[in-house]
């Protein structure tokens, strides 16, 4: 039986990787690395399908070293001990350290991953692990510390194409039938940059088509999708589409489309801390000062699917949903802060304002520093104008009230205190 398309396909040099040119092009830094025979241990975060493993396995070959895989969803720590114990006894003088590659390291529990830390310490392996998730979130700071952490991009458009192409004219399997590509527009839609998941979709298609020449257009790559049971996969393109749709019904105050997404993502397998997450997300940019409650709701049902599982998770997950779908909206925090962050690119690191800095020293007192500072608490109902601003941007606003009946109160204090500057 023949292998997978995806596996038939993997690249097994540098040369022939495609994607990722910002870490593996000429003169990039993991590129330098290979070729300078040593690495060091790092993390490769980035979405499905954009070749962590496959450079790992590159990695592997090209330094000629033993090469050992654990994967976090089934190794325990005594795996762990064990291939770590391997390792040391398999290592010559003067050879680089073995590589150890575990992949969805961010699946590793506490103890697995403080197991790894001294031979990595120690340099009785190289460790390179890869993971979809944040590192800073799902790796222990200690581990984190002693790796370099590279971020792999979803494939582009030309990077894909570059794919397709070598698939039809390399593959040994497709090389035999006549295919023609006449549209690629939905191939790549429904890829999302995952070449693993296109190079499925291709080989789905080709093999769901008669004998004689496979004309491939986006109607027909559409029709075989859809006829394929396993088309929502949580690492592809159907992913973004429901999170999307979901969030979009949220914001659009559809308590009833918000329930109906998160089912199709709960009967999809989704992975609950992803909508989780997305519902704090949600809660911040689009419910914001107007219902600050909303939040609050959407952090503390995502501790209660972390604490209680599926599949009861779904009832905390559904209260949310419908309470911030169902709560006034105002994303004014959200602009206000990109606005902020636009200001600081655009004028760059301006002095902070003499009155408002530290005076831990006499020389700081000396030279000014805190001079002039008025304390809020000092003065009637605990405020008095000043300014806060550096002074290339004082008369800037950033936040812009929406009016909300809960934000409406928190302008009309802005109002009170701050007279014409808060007039809209």
């Amino acid at each position: 039986m023949n292998a997978p398309l995806a596996e038939r396909m993997r690249p097994r040099t540098l040369d022939d990787y495609i994607g990722q040119r910002h870490l593996v092009g000429e003169g990039a830094v993991l590129r330098r690395m290979i070729e300078s025979g040593r690495i060091t241990s790092f993390i490769l975060w980035g979405p499905p399908g954009v070749g962590k493993t496959t450079l790992a396995q590159i990695i592997a070959h090209k330094l000629e070293t033993p090469f050992y895989t654990l994967s976090a969803v089934t190794s325990g720590v005594k795996d762990v001990r064990d291939v770590i114990e391997r390792a040391r006894n398999n290592r010559f003088f003067n050879q680089a350290s073995p590589i150890l590659f575990i992949d969805e390291i961010h699946r590793f529990s506490k103890s697995q991953q403080d197991s790894l830390l001294g031979a990595v310490e120690k340099g009785t392996v190289t460790l390179i692990g890869a993971t979809t998730e944040n590192p800073s979130f799902e790796v222990i700071r200690p581990l984190l510390s002693r790796c370099q952490l590279y971020v792999l991009k979803s494939l582009e458009k030309d990077d894909l194409l570059q794919l397709l192409h070598r698939a039809l004219t390399q593959d040994v399997e497709l090389s035999k039938r006549s295919i023609r590509l006449e549209e690629t527009g939905a191939m790549l839609r429904y890829s999302g940059g995952d070449a693993r998941k296109l190079l499925n979709i291709l080989e789905l298609v080709v093999e769901a088509s008669p004998e004689g020449e496979v004309v491939i257009t986006d109607r027909m790559v559409e029709d075989r999708l859809q006829q394929n049971p396993l088309a929502y996969d949580k690492d592809g393109e159907m992913h973004y589409d429901i999170i999307s749709a979901f969030i979009k019904s949220i914001r659009g105050s559809d308590p009833d489309a918000a329930l109906y997404w998160m089912a199709r993502m709960i009967e999809g397998g989704e992975d609950p801390k992803f909508i989780a997450r997305r519902l704090v997300i949600s809660a911040a940019e689009d419910i914001g000062l107007a219902n600050p409650n909303a939040l609050l709701l959407a952090n503390a049902a995502f501790d209660a699917v972390m604490k209680i599982g599926w599949p009861e998770g779904r009832i905390p997950l559904a209260e949310a949903a419908v309470y911030l779908a169902a709560s006034p909206k105002s994303n004014s925090a959200y602009l206000g802060i990109d606005a902020a962050l636009a200001k600081v690119k655009q004028t760059g690191n301006l002095p902070v304002p003499l009155h408002l800095r530290n005076a831990p020293t006499q020389l700081m007192k000396q030279l000014g520093y805190s001079d002039g500072y008025k304390y809020a608490h000092d003065y009637a109902g605990n405020f008095v104008q000043q300014q806060y601003l550096p002074d290339g941007v004082m008369n800037e606003r950033f936040w812009h009230a929406q009016h909300t009946p809960s934000e409406e109160k928190l302008y009309q204090q802005m109002l009170r205190l701050w007279g014409k500057r808060y007039e809209q």
